[in-house]
């Protein structure tokens, strides 16, 4: 074997690890690292301890929209009605509770009408866009995009553009503000929905399915999977973790608002996209994609450190998503191989 060979091999064993990272998680690891780099430059607070904290407290949110989003993109859709479940969510529990503060004065029966009303529109949300997709065949842009529109202007339409307030003291104070066993409330939330997600997806028949349908629709159901139950399911779950997120932005603001999760839709997707969630759908883990949503509100916090103003960072979250969708079909093309 000649020197050159040997040289060739070498090399494609260096290079290998860093392939077979990229092919297994996607481009998370390589952005993560290079954001790392570059903030901690930009600003000396960004790697503190009390920052990294505020972090992972500021990503609750964003880690459970992205939770529910991975599960239709997974199934081989996407949602972009999130936001619109989050903001009825608010509108509709914030209405509730400040109608039923004049009928109850028990402030658990109060805050129980609150949470059933928000949930079940959202339930509502999902239910439109399973049924959409699945059943008549709509296309998930035009059928999420659709309801997103209608779902607006009803919030909006309900509150007049102002926030609702009102609300009982002891739903912000518990579930925006409050701490279970020495963990902030929306913290201790995710933590359950995170293990939840990661068993449903992991270790049930439901994930599989979802798996199942999002990698091959018609080998699912012609392995006698009720593909169109599955995608309804898929949508009725992403819509209802979009409703709890709104519940707990509710009782952090303290009001019902219409405008609340107004770019969820787009942080979510990239969060996913950037953890290894592929568009394709039949690829995805719940794992990476906490860690997905953590780097979305990382960056964020690190261009707010730097002084980066509010409009240059949507172009730079929608650019960094133009480059995750690009990687995700060059990662897509290397599996293929």
């Amino acid at each position: 074997m000649t020197d050159v060979s040997v040289s060739a091999q070498n090399k494609s064993r260096r290079a290998n690890p860093l392939k077979t990272l990229f092919i297994r998680v996607g481009v998370l690891p390589f952005f993560l690292a290079i954001a790392l780099v570059v903030f901690s430059f930009m600003s000396s607070k960004f790697l503190t301890g009390q920052n990294l904290v505020n972090v992972a407290r500021q990503s609750v949110y964003l880690v459970l929209v992205s939770l529910g989003q991975m599960l239709v993109l997974v199934s081989g859709g996407f949602d972009l009605s999130v936001g619109t479940a989050i903001a009825l969510t608010s509108v509709v529990s914030a209405l509730s509770m400040v109608w039923a503060s004049g009928m109850f004065d028990s402030a658990l029966m109060i805050i129980t009408i609150g949470i059933l009303a928000g949930g079940f529109t959202a339930l509502l949300v999902g239910l439109i866009n399973g049924v959409g997709v699945a059943y008549f065949e709509v296309s998930p842009f035009i059928m999420t995009l659709g309801v997103s529109s209608v779902g607006a202007g009803l919030a909006l339409f309900m509150t007049g553009g102002i926030p609702i307030s009102g609300l009982p003291f002891a739903f912000g104070d518990t579930f925006g503000f409050g701490r279970w066993f020495g963990i902030p409330v929306p913290v201790f939330i995710a933590l359950i929905c995170i293990a939840v997600m990661w068993v449903v997806m992991s270790r049930t028949p439901l994930g599989t399915r979802i798996y199942a349908v999002g990698g091959n629709i018609k080998a699912a159901h012609l392995s006698a999977i009720d593909t169109k139950k599955t995608l309804v399911l898929a949508y009725v779950l992403c819509s209802l973790i979009a409703s709890l997120t709104g519940l707990l932005l509710t009782a952090r603001v303290e009001s019902g608002e219409a405008n609340l999760g107004g770019t969820m839709a787009l942080e979510s997707i990239a969060a996913c996209v950037i953890a290894g969630v592929s568009l394709r759908g039949g690829i995805g883990r719940v794992q990476n994609v906490v860690l997905g949503a953590f780097f979305i509100v990382m960056v964020q916090n690190g261009m707010n450190l730097a002084r980066v103003s509010s409009y240059m960072q949507m172009v730079l979250l929608g650019a960094l998503l133009i480059l995750a969708v690009i990687f995700d079909q060059i990662r897509y093309r290397m599996m293929m191989r």
